[in-house]
C-alpha cells in the first residue's frame, strides 16, 4: 500500500485546524496534515500514524477525532516509536521521552515499558494490517 500525505506549515500565530488536542498539537483532515513550527514531532507523527492505522472507509471522512479501536490507538503510538528511528536528529528514546511528557497513558507506567514489555499484541496487528513487517520495517519506501 502507498501512503501520500499534505503537510501545510503555517505560520507561528496561525490557529492550527482540525488539531483534536488544540494549541500547538498536529491537525489532520484526510490526507492533510496542519503543522506549525511549534508542534511537537511526536504529535506530528501520531496523525501520520492515525491516517496509515486507519481503515481505508475512514481516511477519506472529514475526522478530528480518529474515534478509531482501542487496537489502532495502540497501534500509531507503536508505529510512531518505530518511525522515529528513521528521523535524523530524533531517535525512539528521544519520542519515548516525549510521550511520557506529553502524558500518553500506558498499564505499565510509561511508553517504553509499555514498548518493550506489552505491546506485542499491538507489534503483530500492524503486521496483520500489513504496516510492519516482521522485522519492524515498515511495508512501504520512506521518502522525502
Amino acid at each position: 500500500m502507498a501512503y501520500s500525505m499534505r503537510i501545510i506549515e503555517l505560520s507561528e500565530n496561525q490557529h492550527i485546524p482540525y488539531s483534536f488536542w488544540g494549541e500547538s498539537e498536529a491537525g489532520r483532515l484526510r490526507d492533510t496534515l496542519y503543522v506549525r513550527g511549534d508542534t511537537p514531532l511526536h504529535s506530528v507523527l501520531h496523525e501520520l500514524c492515525h491516517y496509515i492505522c486507519m481503515p481505508n472507509t475512514e481516511r477519506a471522512k472529514d475526522l478530528v477525532d480518529a474515534a478509531g479501536s482501542a487496537a489502532e490507538e495502540n497501534a500509531c503510538c507503536f508505529f510512531q516509536i518505530v518511525l522515529a528511528g528513521f528521523i535524523d536528529s530524533y531517535d525512539q528514546s528521544r519520542l519515548l521521552q516525549d510521550m511520557d511528557t506529553w502524558g500518553y497513558s500506558f498499564r505499565l507506567g510509561s511508553a517504553i515499558r509499555w514498548y518493550t514489555e506489552d505491546a506485542e499484541d499491538t507489534r503483530q496487528w500492524l503486521i496483520e494490517q500489513q504496516v510492519l513487517l516482521p522485522n519492524n520495517q515498515p511495508t512501504w519506501q520512506l521518502r522525502n
